[in-house]
């Protein structure tokens, strides 16, 4: 079975760093918030293992979906980026369009 090395950009560290302040200092949930913090990155940590699994939305970028958030990626080669991590109550059309824009 092919695996793939998977990369984490620094606007997704910098998402996933935001998620856990949020979760632990706006909702006073630091437990709550370590926990959402390892599911996302166990997801994400799984994308080594046929990160083809989920649908293609254009421009090779696809999404995987964590409780309330979507981890966007893009598979190349034997390596997958995850690009963004974002919560799927914020205008996800627009934010994707984004990260599309930018390439």
């Amino acid at each position: 079975m092919k695996t793939y090395t998977v990369k984490i950009t620094p606007a997704a560290l910098d998402d996933m760093e935001a998620i856990y302040a949020y979760v632990a200092g706006a909702l006073k949930a630091p437990n709550a918030a370590a926990a959402l913090y390892n599911k996302i990155a166990s997801a994400i940590e799984g994308l080594n293992i046929f990160p083809e699994r989920t649908r293609e939305y254009g421009g090779g970028l696809r999404r995987l979906t964590v409780n309330s958030y979507s981890v966007f990626y893009k598979v190349e080669k034997s390596d997958v980026y995850v690009v963004r991590v974002l919560y799927g109550a914020s205008d996800i059309e627009k934010r994707l369009n984004n990260i599309m824009k930018r390439g």
